[in-house]
């Protein structure tokens, strides 16, 4: 039965299985390997004892019954029989070993593999987030890091033990009765042939059925967020949302019981060949043996092996796939590593000097990456890659915001000035000219320089799901509770948190959703001061607040901003009207700077942006 269903899995997986994989897969497996070769010797060693130990039971059994048939010495008989036992005791005790010898190399394997792929998506560039879809970037980390633990574990060692196993059966049923093992082997295409047929049914019905869960997952995903869950309520959808996974949830159940009973008809047929298989061992050997042809103890061996003897050959006939699946994972798993980061730390980095910070773009030119440099299809869930990109944006970009200054950036949605603020931070690089902090390119500093100087308040306020206080030491893991405390009193939060029943354990939810805007910003803000950054970017960090939260997080914004350089996107101009200079960008070029006053005078883009936002609406009649 076991090995029936074994085969049958593996004729399913055939179906889907890869044809080929890229050359050099399997040396970068082993290489990626090698500080585990030790441990994996070990365990193929006892591997290979485990199947001596599984072929010498059916030759000691058959002694066995020719020593009680021959009447043979009671000491023999004892002898033997404690052979036996000794042989399973060791046979235990080797699988545990050899369990725990797996555990250690899989475990090991599935560690390595996700910490490396998981340090390697860290470094990549923003670019890369914006198109990768999450599901299936976590897929690697974990359904295909564990394939490709599979390939050492469970492959590979069931290749050796099925190979030695396979060997010394066929080896050993030979030399007890050759004309015995050869009928035996006769019924071996009745069990392989029907398989393969049920096998590639079987996978249809599987796709389908992974199809399904895969969309359920999908909309549970999507209908489960909290921004989801808003969408099906605020438009009344609930009922159609429930029916049309209902549907789904109803094809899965079906094709379920048609799995189920077409597994059920097949493994119920195929559980008789071996036995048909043994029952003709059974039968022409125990003739042999009444005609004084064959021992009696032989006949027994002989049927015992026979299970020896199908179930390797069963598992050897889906070796090809597991082997295959196995690199075919790992290839996943590499091929997110071959993405190689556009944004690299130099290799000899120039410090950031202590003190103000300057900022400064010298004639700054970007274009965004296309997708073929930052991205991989596989991960977009697109048959091929979006082959747009590498157009300029940013054309001429030149300014100086000293130290201490407030600069602000100004103009028409998409004119560029998010992308001029992500230069900063190295979010980006540039495709020409520089970005300077303190005189020195930003491409010539250390990350941990880059990330210490510069802070950035968007205006998602972004929070992770986790404690207010976890959220708050993301920006500094070893500040003392008195600058804790002191970040959140100048944010303007000391009161709330203290209202809130579990205070600074109080976990504010997915992205911050227990918290109101005003309040999930101002909580951002607290992070920023927390961090200390001698410069601070703020990306209309009070754009869709309301006046009386805008009111709470313009307090706190004054706090972050006292004694730093500051560039700030803004949407209402109000805002930034005692700036030190205002740059009016737009299209990807800075067309007016200058201070309010200055840009008034002028009547131009600026006075006609204010203009706009300032005009009193005429009352209702």
């Amino acid at each position: 039965m076991d090995s029936s269903w074994m085969f049958m899995r593996g004729a399913m997986a055939r179906a889907d299985a890869p044809s080929q994989v890229r050359r050099g897969t399997m040396r970068r497996v082993l290489e990626f390997a090698r500080p585990h070769w030790g441990k994996l010797g070990v365990f193929l060693g006892l591997t290979v004892v485990d199947a001596f130990l599984a072929v010498s039971t059916p030759v000691l059994a058959g002694r066995v019954v020719d020593a009680i048939i021959n009447k043979a010495a009671l000491g023999v008989v004892i002898g033997l029989a404690a052979l036996i036992a000794l042989v399973a005791v060791v046979s235990a005790g080797t699988s545990l070993v050899e369990r725990w010898q797996s555990s250690r190399i899989g475990e090991g394997l599935i560690y390595d593999l996700r910490r490396a792929v998981f340090e390697h998506v860290q470094r990549m560039p923003v670019a890369f987030f914006t198109r990768t879809r999450t599901g299936a970037l976590v897929s690697r980390l974990n359904n295909d890091v564990i394939g490709a633990q599979r390939a050492f574990t469970s492959s590979l060692s069931g290749l050796v033990t099925n190979l030695i196993q396979l060997a010394l059966s066929l080896a050993v049923m030979l030399t007890l009765s050759w004309q015995v093992t050869l009928l035996a082997l006769v019924l071996l295409p009745a069990f392989l042939l029907p398989a393969r047929r049920m096998g590639a049914r079987m996978a249809g019905l599987e796709r389908e059925a992974a199809g399904l869960n895969a969309s359920m997952t999908n909309q549970m995903t999507e209908r489960f967020s909290a921004p989801g869950a808003t969408l099906v309520k605020l438009f009344g959808r609930p009922r159609a949302e429930a029916a049309e996974f209902g549907d789904k949830a109803q094809r899965v159940r079906d094709i379920g019981v048609r799995t189920a009973m077409a597994a059920r008809w097949f493994l119920t047929g195929m559980s008789l060949l071996p036995t048909m298989a043994q029952a003709l061992v059974y039968g022409v050997g125990g003739y042999l043996a009444l005609t004084g042809q064959l021992a009696a103890g032989t006949v027994v061996s002989l049927a015992l092996l026979l299970t020896r003897l199908y179930t390797p050959l069963t598992a050897l006939a889906n070796a090809r796939v597991d082997i295959m699946t196995a690199l075919v994972s790992f290839e996943r798993v590499f091929e997110v590593l071959d993405v190689r980061p556009m944004i690299v730390e130099a290799d000899r980095t120039i410090p950031l000097a202590a003190g103000p910070v300057s900022v400064e773009f010298d004639d700054v030119r970007f274009a965004y990456p296309a997708a073929d440099q930052v991205s991989l299809a596989s991960l977009e869930s697109v048959a091929n890659l979006d082959t747009r990109g590498g157009q300029e944006v940013l054309h001429g970009i030149s300014f100086r915001a000293e130290a201490g200054q407030l600069v602000a950036l100004v103009g028409s949605s998409g004119a560029g000035k998010s992308t001029i603020a992500s230069l900063v931070p190295r979010l980006y690089d540039v495709v020409s000219g520089a970005v300077r902090l303190s005189d020195v390119d930003v491409r010539e500093l250390s990350f941990d320089d880059v990330r210490g100087a510069v802070g950035v308040v968007t205006q998602d306020g972004h929070l992770f799901h986790d404690s207010i206080e976890a959220n708050l030491r993301y920006a500094r893991p070893d500040a003392s509770d008195e600058e804790l405390w002191d970040a959140i009193e100048r944010a303007r939060l000391g009161e709330l948190i203290r209202s809130l029943p579990d205070g600074l354990e109080t976990v504010v939810g997915e992205r911050g959703y227990r918290l109101s805007g005003g309040e999930r910003q101002r909580l951002t803000i607290a992070r920023l001061l927390l961090a200390r950054p001698r410069v601070v970017i703020l990306d209309e960090a009070t754009a869709h607040l309301d006046s009386e939260s805008e009111v709470a997080v313009q307090a706190a914004l004054t706090e972050a901003l006292q004694g730093r350089t500051a560039l700030v996107i803004a949407h209402r101009l109000s805002t930034i009207r005692a700036a030190d200079q205002i740059l009016v960008v737009e299209d990807g070029q800075v067309v007016e700077r200058g201070t309010h006053t200055e840009l008034m005078a002028a009547n131009g883009r600026y006075a006609e942006l204010h203009n706009t936002q300032f005009r009193e609406e005429p009352s209702p009649a």
